[in-house]
């Protein structure tokens, strides 16, 4: 994107002194025509629609189509939802019209309680829902995984997704929007039921306001920076500079990813994704990763590093508040290529090495002896991972013993297959989805202090978050973490976005939304929220359980495991995400 187009966003920072409710809030400006997909528009519902602007609320599992009236027989005009302190809750509300009424404008008012309490309108975002492009799973049905040359060999639709933090936007003739609420309740707010509306303003006429009705029941839910569960998104710092068209590391970079990874601060994210090496993961994004380290040869034969960019790229996470750790990929990169630069010939070089070879060994041990000294002097060495992801069992114990070599203090992360013979060297590790570790090394690795998670990525077909998967599948995420007794959950791509991500989520080698869960400037995406969703739920399961162990009520613990014994993979075959979220949850709030 030209440097140009910068300017059209307006990036609005509101910070709000209270315990619980969003930090800061981004207003954005920015005109962009979404695509369109050439679907039948049903002519005869719009000729049957009411007159004016229809408004009603509606399901946040449900993608509703952009040319169609939407499939509500009664128009609902009262939000009724269920909170605990500290928690995100998130509503949908809809508008349609056959005519079109020009700019629409949605506020907020603030939810007034019992005894004079309120919530207050800055802790309650609006977003319109903007439409992107997206495709579909591989004709075999079993994921998305592979080349994908040609958009013409997939049925490609725009779906709701984006959540423009912005409440303004022109409603056209014949068009269904979403609009977004989320409200975040306050952590020392009264318990109660609280209550407040969503108007409407327009030039072409009045628009009936929509009610909201939460009930905050007297549980708490922790700020997202204490959350247990160990959320892991691969963040791409390198995108957002080709996005917003800035140099790499510069003061307009940084301000241009504050609001991207303030979001991700916002979901508990634990972890920062460093690369220590030139494109760990080859090619396979739309923006590659550079080494965040520079590795010089001297004339005389000597390794020196510069760790500046590291360095600053960490701090600047930490300063958000993403500083529980830090994975540092890769030593077993695709095509085992190492660069560095050659002061005898003033050049870029590459050595390819296999894992063990005395190449190998000569490139990464002086680096990982001289990388210790420098974490320890920045305070970040226990903190810190040296992270591969999805390498056979005998690469990973020959890297093993060379990062060991360099120093028995360091760390080791993995994402990939469970290997029971390396299990006890990996501090963090992370298996596909549909694997799971045996009970008693699940149990011993927690006491140990180490981390055990899950993922998913383009080869499942479900539960997935790509753009066409039903938005409960993201919270369903979290639910099969508290269910299978998983620290957490990772993807690979937080914001790896594509050519054109605001418009188009399809990609050259994935299905639609694969590369990213978040748009640019800090926009959100549905499956964003909903991931979060069910992070929370994990923690109110965590919280609960914790509780009635304590208290030694068997009864309430009997109830949990019930709730969650839904929670297989396998089920969702036949069985919605959303009717398995939904009933846990109202089951969860009872309790």
């Amino acid at each position: 994107m030209k440097n140009a187009t910068v300017l059209f966003f307006v990036l609005l920072f509101v910070w709000v002194g209270m315990s619980g409710g969003y930090a800061q809030e981004t207003v954005y400006r920015q005109d962009y025509e979404e695509l369109t997909d050439g679907r039948e528009i049903r002519s005869e519902m719009w000729d049957n629609c009411k007159e004016g602007v229809n408004v009603s609320w509606a399901s946040t599992d449900v993608r509703y189509d952009k040319k169609n009236v939407p499939d509500i027989l009664k128009a609902v005009s009262v939000w009724r939802e269920t909170a605990w302190k500290g928690e995100r809750v998130n509503g949908m509300a809809l508008l349609w019209t056959k005519e079109g009424c020009g700019e629409v404008k949605a506020e907020v008012s603030e939810l007034k309680g019992p005894g004079g309490e309120v919530i207050p309108a800055e802790s309650i975002r609006l977003g319109f829902v903007r439409y992107v492009m997206t495709d579909e799973l591989n004709k075999d049905k079993r994921g998305t995984c592979g080349y994908r040359p040609d958009h013409t060999l997939f049925d490609s639709s725009v779906v709701a997704d984006v959540i423009d933090w912005d409440a303004v936007l022109e409603l056209k003739a014949q068009e269904t929007r979403p609009l977004w609420v989320s409200i975040w309740v306050p952590q020392n707010q009264k318990a109660g039921v609280y209550r407040g509306k969503v108007s409407f303003i327009t030039s072409a006429g009045k628009i009936e306001p929509l009610a909201i009705e939460l009930k905050v029941l007297n549980r708490e839910l922790p700020a997202p920076k204490d959350w247990a569960f160990r959320l892991d998104l691969w963040q791409n710092p390198f995108a957002v500079a080709r996005y917003h068209g800035v140099p790499l590391w510069s003061k307009e970079h940084f301000e241009a990813m504050r609001p991207v990874m303030k979001l991700l601060a916002d979901a508990g994210q634990k972890i920062i994704t460093a690369s220590i090496m030139h494109k760990p993961w080859g090619g396979q994004t739309e923006d590659y990763f550079e080494s965040m380290v520079m590795r010089i040869k001297t004339l005389d034969g000597r390794w020196v590093y510069d760790y500046a960019v590291f360095d600053k790229w960490v701090e600047f996470m930490m300063s958000l508040g993403i500083d529980r750790q830090i994975n540092c990929y890769t030593m077993i990169p695709w095509d085992l290529s190492f660069q560095y630069f050659d002061q005898s010939t003033n050049s870029l070089q590459k050595v390819k090495a296999g894992v063990g070879t005395p190449e190998y060994i000569d490139y990464w041990q002086p680096f990982l002896i001289d990388f210790a000294r420098h974490l320890k002097m920045k305070g970040w060495f226990d903190i810190t991972m040296i992270a591969m992801d999805e390498r056979p069992q005998e690469a990973m114990r020959k890297a093993i013993r060379i990062i060991r070599e360099a120093d028995p203090g360091y760390k080791i992360a993995l994402a990939g297959n469970y290997h029971e013979a390396i299990e006890a060297d990996i501090d963090d590790y992370c298996v596909a989805s549909g694997q799971f570790f045996p009970e008693n090394v699940l149990k011993e690795r927690r006491e140990q202090g180490k981390i055990s998670t899950y993922y998913t990525c383009c080869s499942e077909a479900y539960p997935n978050t790509f753009t066409f998967s039903p938005p409960a599948e993201s919270a369903w995420l979290g639910w099969y973490a508290a269910a299978k007794d998983f620290d957490g959950y990772l993807r690979w791509a937080y914001n790896s976005w594509t050519a054109d991500p605001l418009k188009d989520s399809r990609f050259r080698a994935f299905g639609g939304g694969d590369c990213y869960l978040a748009y640019p400037a800090g926009r959100s995406s549905i499956r964003m929220e909903r991931l979060i969703e069910g992070i929370q739920a994990y923690e109110k399961v965590r919280i609960l359980k914790a509780k009635y162990a304590k208290e030694k009520n068997a009864y309430k613990l009997k109830l949990m495991e019930d709730i969650l014994d839904g929670f297989e993979i396998e089920k969702l075959v036949t069985e919605p995400a959303a009717d398995m979220v939904n009933k846990a949850r109202t089951a969860l709030n009872k309790l």
